[in-house]
């Protein structure tokens, strides 16, 4: 899809994240607020997020963006934007979502860089309980507009690392030294998406800082909605059973779409058409065996079982990057080949443990080696006893209902339902 062409589907904004009284969206429009033209330094530039006020009204960039290069970067990047929501009636009040920054404080400034205009960066300095996500460019000295950016809630955010260098101004003989990064988010906690806003972080030499103070990323709780498990079979008469039963949802998780590598859609295409993909987890039992004992004495029934999830489960992972067992991440290989690092969000994201009933450990280590089972057990004389193994299968859908790739599938050996009739007394 050429992003130019598009323009019914850049007309639809995204429904917004909802994180308690934050809202979060994206945006593809900038405005260009300062180049290196001019100086002897390499390409480079500072642009504001501009989100449009009648698709995204209310909404306010965290940051500036830095690019290297002197390209239009519009509809060819990507940044989160925020905007002041309502709390659940329900909900605990506390505090606003979003504030302005107090003041600024001035981090560089180009003089005699040679450059074509002046520019200086700002650090936000936020009200207490509240942090900064992001530098702020003005193409001159004076500092810039308390409205140009809003910090946010700390509890809406997570410390995070410096990541690699964007640009810096060497061999521009500006008198002050100057760099800036991106920021890296953390390993997300179980039920967790922790993702940088695209803002940036700046420092006054060449070299990469080991922290810095206002490296943040939001944070936020996946969308989870669970349904009961389906009940184990239960033999009510001699009749041979059925195979299978019918799987049963169990667990939906809404992932946004730059958490998924859709094998058939761009990065563009899945902001655009697809911006949340829902992960379902089925359940259902399979029979493994049955044994009719007509005889008078105890009879023994072997039946031979083969695991079918070992490569479905990892074909799905690689065609999708989701893990269910496992924390993913934007620097995987599947993401770093497939999708194009002008138009990606750096996360971190994990499922929540009930997705995966094996810890990850037990898990990689079944993917690895495929497993069979033999059954072996007693029936009684003039009984019939059936037994099952749970199944567990996991389909990706986008907004639209389509399925992405095929689904991925494992068995639980660990415990087998085993129904017999006529029952115990």
């Amino acid at each position: 899809m050429n992003p130019h062409d598009d323009d019914a589907a850049l007309a639809r904004p995204m429904e917004s994240i909802k994180v308690e009284n934050l809202l979060i969206n994206f945006t593809t429009e900038f405005h260009r607020i300062w180049d290196n033209k001019g100086s002897r330094s390499k390409p480079g530039g500072f642009w504001r997020p501009s989100p449009a006020p009648d698709l995204l009204p209310g909404f306010f960039p965290l940051g500036d963006l830095a690019v290297s290069g002197h390209d239009n970067i519009n509809h060819r990047r990507v940044v989160a934007v925020v905007c002041e929501g309502e709390l659940p009636s329900t909900a605990a009040n506390p505090g606003k979502a979003l504030s302005k920054p107090d003041d600024f404080e001035q981090v560089w400034k180009d003089k005699g860089s040679g450059a074509n205009t002046d520019c200086s960066i700002w650090r936000p300095i936020a009200p207490d309980g509240y942090v900064a996500l992001g530098l702020v460019c003005a193409d001159g000295l004076d500092k810039p507009s308390v409205n140009s950016v809003r910090c946010v809630r700390a509890d809406l955010v997570v410390a995070s690392s410096i990541d690699n260098m964007i640009w810096s101004d060497k061999g521009s003989r500006a008198k002050q030294d100057f760099s800036v990064w991106s920021v890296r988010p953390p390993a997300a906690a179980a039920g967790e998406i922790h993702f940088a806003p695209g803002t940036f972080v700046g420092v006054n030499s060449y070299t990469k800082p080991v922290m810095h103070t206002g490296a943040y990323c939001l944070r936020m709780r996946l969308s989870l909605k669970a349904e009961p498990a389906p009940l184990p079979p239960s033999l009510t008469g001699y009749e041979p059973p059925a195979s299978t039963q019918p799987a049963t949802v169990t667990l939906t998780a809404r992932l946004p779409w730059f958490a998924i590598k859709d094998p058939d859609l761009s990065a563009f295409e899945q902001f655009r058409t697809s911006p949340y993909y829902h992960v379902l987890k089925k359940e259902q039992y399979v029979l493994i065996g049955y044994g009719h004992n007509t005889s008078s004495a105890g009879q023994t029934f072997k039946w031979f079982d083969e695991v079918q999830n070992a490569d479905s489960l990892a074909t799905f992972s690689r065609l999708t990057s989701v893990e269910v067992g496992a924390e993913w991440n934007s620097r995987l290989p599947e993401f770093s080949i497939s999708l194009p690092p002008t138009f990606s969000v750096a996360f971190s994201a994990k499922l929540g443990s009930s997705f995966s009933p094996l810890d990850a450990d037990t898990q990689r280590s079944r993917l690895v080696a495929p497993l069979s089972a033999h059954v072996v057990t007693i029936v009684a004389k003039k009984r019939i006893v059936a037994v099952y193994r749970t199944q567990f299968d996991y389909q990706l859908l986008r907004s639209n209902g389509t399925q992405v790739a095929h689904e991925g599938s494992y068995s639980d050996y660990d415990k087998l339902h085993v129904s017999e009739y006529p029952p115990e007394q």
